[in-house]
């Protein structure tokens, strides 16, 4: 069996992490056997080294290597690339052609991103791995194939799973042996000669002088959190080695081509800003709901009054609040100041005596049916009367109205109320 240390040299592997290193003792003990393996880690630790150490470790090196990226392939197409298909077995089927796991027979089979196989080719691979059979599209055979399988995924599968996305009992069938690999914010030590040993093959490649990082960019270099971990330094690296005159790097120059570790992240922020979202804008309307049934039962009730009542005077005295509420405040400042002004004009109505007793309760219901106002009216009066008594400060309409800031701002938008400014 091949040495640790002649593995990282044979495939290029650079560090001396101790995770790193279990990972790789993990990967020669399993080499020898036909077990399958599932390799699980962040995007870009390296997950591709893994099956091409095992294949070249295994009795079956001198037979074909195959990868395959799963995630790359369209649904409709990768049971035809994975299994193959018979002439005519759909359109554009004009001949019969082998798949991936008739090639590979008695080989090795590298399945990337396994975590995104769809659920139907899900269930032909358990079967291959259960029975080591396969039947191509289109065809009602029973193939045999001897192939080995090392899977990799970075989709965190007991979540996969949960949410339906991933069959448990694949899973298990794939990961017979896991194999994790740490990610670079892990390997701190490793982070430096990786740099290095970039930088180098740049200056070959490019035909310059090597980068060298001063004390300073070797610390920063060091605690930068490398979301995209080797391939994101191996990026970085030879963007500084094309674009930079200056060979000797400062920490400055280096954090000039370093990402803000927080603008990694804007899905997440996204998505719980959606979801307030939508929170504020049920709330306005359920609001907006309740006002108005409020204002109907107010209207009902005065208007059974009036109907039911010869003295107007009496009326309005005893509903001063309910005609504000209903009327607005103007009706009693009008009447206050013209002696001839009437703040119900119904007077005319209640002076009426039908000859026929009047059925309060149909009167209600058809009051009910009418409404004064749509909901988006009632909406758009409610932002307004805020907006002139917060004398146009959002901020505090947002509160009086029990929104976020940010969906008043877009009702305002939505609406065309862009001439109330903040004072």
């Amino acid at each position: 069996m091949e040495s640790l240390q002649g593995i990282k040299q044979r495939f290029g592997i650079i560090g001396n992490n101790i995770g790193l290193n279990r990972a790789l003792e993990k990967v020669l003990r399993v080499s020898a056997t036909d077990i399958s393996v599932l390799v699980i880690g962040e995007s870009g630790v390296g997950k591709e080294n893994i099956p091409k150490i095992i294949h070249q470790n295994s009795h079956r090196k001198h037979a074909k290597y195959i990868a395959v990226n799963c995630g790359a392939i369209p649904e409709g197409t990768i049971d035809s690339e994975l299994f193959g298909h018979e002439k005519g077995a759909f359109t554009g089927a004009t001949q019969t052609r082998s798949g991936y796991f008739e090639e590979a027979d008695g080989g090795t089979i590298f399945l990337d991103e396994v975590g995104e196989l769809p659920l139907p080719t899900q269930v032909r691979l358990l079967r291959v791995l259960e029975t080591g059979e396969f039947i191509k599209v289109g065809s009602s055979k029973v193939q045999k194939t001897n192939t080995r399988i090392v899977a990799a995924t970075n989709v965190n599968m007991k979540e996969a799973i949960e949410k339906g996305k991933f069959r448990e009992d694949l899973y298990y069938r794939l990961s017979t042996v896991e194999i994790k690999l740490p990610p670079l914010r892990e390997r701190k030590e490793d982070i430096s000669l990786l740099f290095r040993k970039f930088a180098s093959d740049f200056a070959q490649k490019y035909h310059m002088p090597q980068l060298q990082l001063d004390e300073h960019a070797q610390a920063l270099l060091t605690e930068y959190r490398w979301s995209g971990n080797i391939r994101q330094l191996r990026n970085i690296a030879e963007q500084i080695s094309v674009l930079e005159k200056e060979r000797n790097i400062n920490a400055a120059l280096l954090r000039s081509y370093l990402p803000d570790p927080g603008s990694q992240l804007p899905a997440v922020l996204n998505k719980k800003e959606r979801e307030s979202d939508f929170s504020s804008e049920r709330e306005i309307l359920y609001k907006v709901l309740f006002d108005m049934k409020s204002d109907l039962n107010d209207l009902k009730k005065l208007t059974l009054e009036l109907i039911n009542s010869e003295n107007l005077e009496e009326v309005n005295q005893k509903n001063q609040g309910l005609i504000e509420k209903i009327y607005g405040k103007e009706a009693n400042d009008k009447e206050e100041s013209d002696p001839s002004f009437e703040a119900l004009p119904v007077h005319e109505t209640v002076a009426y005596k039908p000859t026929e007793p009047i059925d309060k309760y149909a009167y209600a219901e058809t009051i009910e049916e009418e409404e004064p106002l749509s909901l988006q009216e009632k909406e758009l009066e409610m932002i307004k009367q805020s907006l002139k008594r917060s004398n146009g400060k959002r901020k505090l309409a947002a509160k009086e109205l029990g929104i976020s800031e940010r969906t008043l701002y877009r009702k305002i938008k939505q609406y065309d109320l862009n001439d109330i400014d903040e004072d």
